[in-house]
């Protein structure tokens, strides 16, 4: 498929219906700016462009909520550059693709983490809501020996710290890197459930959704006694 036939597609795909739905959870406002495709419309078109990564290169560069997720169900970050990723992540126009289309793409690049804890540290929020995404995907897929453990409790010592004081999607994302580590290493699994129980109760304005900001304390102790602590997943694409 060329871009002019996946965007063809893609408009055809999209409703009224979920472009309200996703604006409730904060998409932009500006119809030129996505179609409203569900994502379950978009998976298959992700399975017959799967490879063409110049194609979902130029999905992501037209701006389009929709083609910016699908791009992020096709590309492989291992075949980007720091500085693609970079404007990708600065690019990311909310937090449905700058908290799970870059993160996903970015933990497969061999410098992912680095890449993570500079986000985390830049100027713009949702920036930084994309570095603690980053740092969460690739604890969900990387063995913990291949993990800097005291990198991992850094930042996590770091979320405690500042959670609270930090603005909205990060305050989000970061109780969601508390989680990744309890669910996901180990070998920090009690420390994890430590800093959750520090960190309590967390708020975060949802927008007009019944969704809700997880407790960090019960995600966790969930995944315990599962049993599935620990256990890493093929992929941070969901």
């Amino acid at each position: 498929m060329t871009l002019d036939e996946v965007m063809t597609t893609l408009q055809g795909l999209g409703s009224e219906q979920t472009r309200r739905v996703l604006r409730n959870h904060g998409a932009p406002s500006g119809d030129e700016l996505f179609f409203g495709v569900k994502v379950g419309d978009l998976k298959p078109i992700a399975k017959k462009i799967k490879g063409d990564q110049a194609l979902a290169e130029a999905l992501y560069e037209t701006g389009n909520s929709d083609a910016m997720y699908l791009a992020g169900l096709v590309a492989d970050g291992a075949k980007m550059s720091r500085a693609k990723l970079d404007a990708w992540a600065l690019a990311a126009p909310w937090q449905m693709i700058s908290e799970y289309t870059v993160p996903w793409v970015a933990s497969t690049h061999p410098e992912g983490w680095a890449l993570a804890e500079a986000w985390i540290h830049h100027a713009e929020p949702h920036v930084r809501s994309t570095g603690w995404s980053t740092a969460s995907s690739i604890l969900s897929v990387r063995a913990d020996d291949a993990l800097d453990l005291d990198a991992v409790r850094a930042l996590m010592r770091r979320a405690v710290a500042e959670l609270h004081t930090a603005p909205d999607r990060v305050r989000y994302t970061m109780n969601g890197y508390i989680i990744a580590v309890g669910a996901f290493v180990s070998p920090l699994a009690a420390e994890a459930l430590a800093a959750a129980e520090a960190v309590g109760v967390v708020t975060v304005n949802m927008g007009d959704t019944a969704c809700k900001v997880p407790l960090a304390t019960e995600s966790i102790q969930k995944v315990i006694d599962m049993g599935r602590q620990g256990k890493k997943r093929k992929t941070a694409v969901c």
